[in-house]
């Protein structure tokens, strides 16, 4: 078994959780995503060793709380709403938790790299139904930003392979 097909199916339990919710409301949770991935991220930086590599991971960060700001401030009340997201999904946090704790390191930023793409994919998806063209123009900045991110988890795991 290749260590790619050892990780969970982040599309699958990315789709399971978005179904739960309006779809006028899916930003307003991946937002939420967002900033647990900014969580995740930093205490990564705080475990590698190497200066370069935190200091991407510290940037990749920066950008998912930029993405959960950008989209949060397309809802007028979006933390009211977050909450209530929230409160109807308290397994959220434990998904979250449980789809990474099993993993290494470098499968943990496989996964998140992929769910990074998955991300780009899906703003970009929200971007080409939104009737606003406010929350559209949010929608399609976001997805570059995680590009970005993913191209750095990427970059970092493929340097472990290439030493």
């Amino acid at each position: 078994m290749s260590k790619q097909s050892e990780l969970p199916n982040i599309a699958a339990v990315f789709a399971e959780v978005l179904n739960r919710v309006p779809r006028e409301q899916q930003p307003l949770l991946l937002a939420y995503a967002e900033r647990l991935a900014a969580k995740r991220y930093r205490a990564w930086a705080g475990q590698v060793g190497d200066d370069g590599h935190r200091s991407g991971l510290l940037a990749c960060a920066s950008r998912e709380e930029e993405i959960a700001g950008l989209v949060e401030g397309v809802y007028p009340d979006a933390a009211a709403m977050q909450q209530r997201l929230l409160e109807a999904n308290p397994d959220l946090l434990e998904i979250n938790t449980k789809l990474f704790e099993p993993l290494s390191i470098e499968q943990q930023f496989q996964l998140q790299a992929q769910g990074e793409r998955l991300g780009a994919a899906t703003w970009r998806a929200f971007a080409a139904h939104a009737g606003d063209a406010r929350a559209r123009e949010v929608f399609l900045e976001c997805a570059p930003l995680e590009e970005e991110s993913a191209a750095l988890l990427e970059s970092i795991v493929g340097a472990k392979h290439t030493r």
